[in-house]
C-alpha cells in the first residue's frame, strides 16, 4: 500500500532522514518507534505532504506521491492525527470532526463515520458544543484521532499519540487503536513509548538519527536484546 525508497529529508542543513526504506501493508498495524529526534515524525509529514523530500520516491497504491499537496494526499486516503493534537482551539468539538470530513460528499457515510467515532470516544457526544481549547489534554487527543477518521482514510498516521498523557488515558488510546485496526484499517503508527506500540502492531522499524537501523516484526522487535535495553527499558 505504501512504501518509502531511499527517502531524504532535510531542515536547512539538517538531515532529518537519511535515505530511509519503509513498506506498509494493506490491512497491517506498522509502529515506526525510535527516540526523541530520531526523525518519525518528519517521516509522517512526507508521507502526508506537509514536507517534501530532497531525495527518494514515496508511492501509495502503486502511484508516486512524493511532491503532491496534503489536500491531495488527503484526497486518495491517507489522514494524519499529528503530534501535539493540533485541534483548533476556538471552534467547536463539533466544527473540528467535520473539518475532517471536508473533503467528503457522501452525507450519510460521514454520520455513519460520525457515530462510529461517538462509540470509540463517547465523550466527545458529550462535549459536541464545547469549544476544543477547553477540553483536557487526552480529550483533546480523542478529538484529534476522531478528526482523522471522518475523512474515512485507507491509511490512517497516528504521530505519538500516548504522549503526554495519563496512564489509564493511554490504555483508551491503545485500545481505539486496536479496535480501528480490527475494523480492517491500516495504520502507521509513530511512538516513544515502544513497548506498547510493540504490543499493538504487526510489525516495526527502529529509527536512529534519520536511519533504519532495525525491522521486523513487533515479536522480534521485541526480543532483541538492543531494543529492549535502549526502548523498552530491560
Amino acid at each position: 500500500m505504501l512504501k518509502l525508497e531511499n527517502v531524504c529529508v532535510s531542515y536547512g542543513n539538517i538531515r532529518a532522514l537519511r535515505g530511509i526504506n519503509l513498506e506498509v501493508r494493506d490491512g497491517e498495524l506498522v509502529t515506526l518507534i525510535g527516540s526523541n529526534g530520531a526523525g518519525k515524525s518528519t517521516c509522517l509529514l512526507a508521507i502526508s505532504g506537509v514536507m517534501h523530500p530532497q531525495a527518494g520516491r514515496i508511492t501509495y497504491d502503486g502511484k508516486d506521491i512524493t511532491r503532491l499537496p496534503s489536500n491531495d494526499i488527503v484526497r486518495r486516503g491517507i489522514s494524519q492525527s499529528p503530534e501535539g493534537r493540533h485541534v483548533f482551539a476556538r471552534l467547536s468539538v463539533a466544527e473540528n470532526l467535520m473539518l475532517g470530513a471536508s473533503q467528503r460528499r457522501d452525507r450519510a457515510g460521514i454520520e455513519r463515520d460520525r457515530e462510529w467515532v461517538f462509540s470509540l470516544f463517547p465523550v466527545l457526544r458529550e462535549r459536541l458544543g464545547q469549544s476544543a481549547g477547553t477540553l483536557s489534554g487526552g480529550e483533546q487527543q480523542m478529538l484529534a484521532m476522531g478528526r482523522a477518521l471522518l475523512s474515512n482514510p485507507r491509511l490512517l498516521l497516528l504521530d505519538e499519540p500516548s504522549l503526554g498523557l495519563a496512564p489509564l488515558m493511554v490504555e483508551t488510546i491503545f485500545e481505539v487503536t486496536r479496535k480501528v485496526r480490527e475494523k480492517g484499517g491500516t495504520i502507521l503508527l509513530v511512538e516513544q513509548n515502544a513497548r506498547q506500540a510493540l504490543e499493538v502492531a504487526d510489525r516495526g522499524y527502529v529509527l536512529e538519527t534519520g536511519q533504519i537501523i532495525l525491522e521486523g516484526t513487533a515479536a522480534a522487535l521485541k526480543a532483541d536484546e538492543g531494543v529492549e535495553k535502549a526502548y523498552l527499558g530491560g
